[in-house]
């Protein structure tokens, strides 16, 4: 039991969403969000997400360019080191950069090697910058792979260590779709004007790399640092880029957990209106397969026997649970009316079946009595005395329709 005075609004203010495991997060009107966690452990449950959302993304920090290599061949004047580049691309120009001047080192007219015009009796080193182009992609883009080389008495070659490094710059920007629920990216490399293509690694189990990057089966929250990587029709990779990833959804739950609590009298838990939002009363109505306030997904609580409701229109789950949070959440003026609140492991959204049927609430120890059809139903010390206290779960399959 929890201490005196404490109530569930005290539970819902210490939540936290990046430690919670197997959280289910229901987007609300005006972009907020309302968060609860679910009720079993995350590797007991099987989750459907319907939304994705990327956050707080970083743009790569490190680039490594299609490493161009030369091939010398012969010695002094006429000596050439010649360059191929990458599959799929060609070199537009080639500029030489000279270290020093006291060798005559000349790019050749295909923009393919580097020729030395004079005897080379000295050492010369620079960069050999070259524009590459592909069209690969079907479209053509352009950017520049520079290498160190060097000339020593007529002999020429790469630097000992050969490295490519790059002018591009990549811009990678992400786009929540909210119709799809998928995260989009779009990229371009400048100077380049290349497009991009882009991955994902570090992701949570139950989501594939992608873009769009869509929904699957990972345990809802929120994931910090995914990592992505962006790729030119160049060659060129651009690592080092972080996203947060929040994943929405809902526990899938066996067959059987989707109907609701029905009474004597045919009167299930309903809410009132269909008002799917925090603190919405929870009536007692008919219960019936084609009314959606009335369905709900029954998942096991974290004590012995009890049970928790999720509110499920048509079987789709809204992170809002049935709860008794202890004070008069909805202003009715009813202290322990039951009302729906972000679902979670709170002892306040979970209720014990009695063996005379009736529900009991973990937290406060009441019984779930109605008050007439339409009536909110509220916790009470006793059942009532003509049998509506007594409850059955009924699954969809056995409301009338």
């Amino acid at each position: 039991m929890p201490a005196k005075g404490y109530t569930e609004r005290d539970e819902v203010m210490h939540f936290n969403l990046k430690k919670a495991v197997g959280i289910s997060v229901l987007p609300l009107l005006g972009g907020a969000l309302a968060v609860g966690a679910t009720a079993l452990p995350a590797n007991a449950q099987t989750f459907q997400d319907t939304a994705l959302q990327a956050s707080n993304l970083t743009q790569p920090t490190t680039t490594t360019g299609a490493v161009v290599n030369g091939v010398a061949s012969g010695t002094g004047k006429g000596s050439t080191l010649t360059f191929t580049a990458p599959s799929g691309e060609a070199f537009a120009s080639a500029v030489f950069t000279k270290g020093k001047t006291d060798a005559a080192l000349t790019v050749n007219a295909t923009n393919t090697a580097l020729v030395l015009t004079s005897g080379g009796t000295a050492t010369s080193s620079g960069k050999l910058t070259f524009t590459i182009r592909s069209a690969t992609s079907g479209v053509t883009c352009t950017a520049a792979e520079t290498v160190m080389v060097s000339e020593s008495g007529g002999t020429m070659g790469e630097s000992a260590t050969p490295t490519s490094t790059t002018s591009e710059r990549v811009t990678v920007s992400v786009f929540n779709n909210n119709a799809t629920g998928a995260v989009e990216f779009s990229g371009a490399v400048t100077p380049a004007g290349c497009s991009v293509t882009v991955s994902q690694s570090n992701l949570p189990s139950g989501l594939t790399s992608g873009n769009p990057l869509v929904p699957g089966s990972a345990a809802p929250g929120t994931y910090d640092g995914v990592r992505y990587t962006a790729t030119d029709p160049l060659g060129s990779t651009f690592t080092g880029g972080t996203f947060d990833l929040t994943v929405i959804g809902h526990v899938v739950e066996p067959p059987g957990n989707f109907g609701d609590e029905v009474n004597p009298f045919g009167n299930g838990f309903d809410v009132f209106q269909q008002h799917q939002a925090v603190n919405a009363i929870i009536a007692g109505w008919t219960a019936t397969q084609a009314d959606p306030a009335t369905h709900f997904i029954r998942a096991s609580g974290t004590v012995t026997g009890a049970f928790r409701f999720e509110y499920a229109p048509h079987g789709a789950g809204t992170g809002l649970c049935v709860s008794d949070p202890g004070f008069d959440a909805a202003g009715t003026g009813v202290t322990n009316g039951l009302v729906l609140r972000g679902c979670n492991n709170g002892p306040w959204q979970q209720f014990v079946p009695q063996s005379n049927g009736t529900l009991k609430n973990v937290a406060t120890g009441l019984f779930v009595n109605p008050n007439g059809t339409g009536a909110q139903l509220r916790g009470s010390t006793a059942p009532v005395s003509w049998g509506g206290s007594r409850y059955t779960w009924t699954d969809f399959a056995h409301l009338p329709g």
